[in-house]
């Protein structure tokens, strides 16, 4: 039977008006792109924006900043003062001692790595760094982008897996693919970006609305 209380997150959003239009359909988390080189990249004055507005109207849910390889001062620079996320999402090659000073940096937001798998190799890879961050993202690994392709990550690497930490996944997750991760994967969460979109950043809103409604009848 699968397993009806994953979490959602909906990542890639560019506008308000979408991250409220998601937030009312029930999404756990909203991502936002922090990332230069991202179709989805939207400016620190934007984020700050739409974080704000999400943390008045839908404090509950978390409000997440994806971030690849960036200086740890210019994360912090790109608060605009107070945080308006909750929490900062590794995605690219951050190592330990970088997860280790930022926690230190900031304490008071939570910290997700998110990692990008290729082989069996790199699921051995993520085991140490489970006592420095607070959850874990799956993502497929591919060769032009870090993250929001929508290519899938090969099933044999899902089996099985265990963490000390909840573990999200990631990488071209459809109505067509859940049935399956949820039976044989069971991840904590679900992390949904190219798959509902029309355009990069631009999310087809009754797409969406059609996975949540799929998701609540499983």
């Amino acid at each position: 039977m699968p397993k009806s209380n994953t979490l959602i997150k909906i990542c890639g959003l560019t506008s308000a008006e979408q991250a409220l239009q998601v937030a009312q359909l029930g999404a756990h988390a909203i991502g936002i792109i922090s990332v230069e080189e991202s179709p989805r990249y939207i400016s620190a004055e934007i984020k700050k924006n739409i974080f704000t507005t999400l943390g008045r109207l839908y404090p509950k849910i978390e409000r997440v900043s994806v971030v690849q390889n960036c200086p740890i001062d210019l994360i912090i620079k790109n608060f605009l003062g107070k945080p308006s996320e909750t929490i900062i999402q590794l995605h690219g090659d951050e190592d330990i001692d970088y997860c280790k000073k930022l926690r230190e940096k900031i304490p008071n937001i939570g910290l997700w790595k998110a990692f990008r798998i290729k082989t069996e190799e790199d699921i051995d890879k993520i085991k140490p760094f489970e006592d420095f961050v607070d959850a874990i993202l799956l993502d497929s690994w591919n060769k032009e982008t870090y993250g929001g392709s929508g290519k899938k990550i090969n099933s044999i690497y899902l089996k099985n897996l265990q963490f000390s930490k909840p573990w999200w996944l990631a990488g071209g997750i459809s109505i067509e693919w859940i049935d399956e991760i949820l039976t044989n994967f069971k991840p904590d969460g679900l992390d949904i970006s190219s798959s509902i979109e029309i355009s990069p950043g631009l999310k087809d809103i009754k797409k969406t609305e059609d996975l949540f409604n799929f998701l609540k009848r499983n």
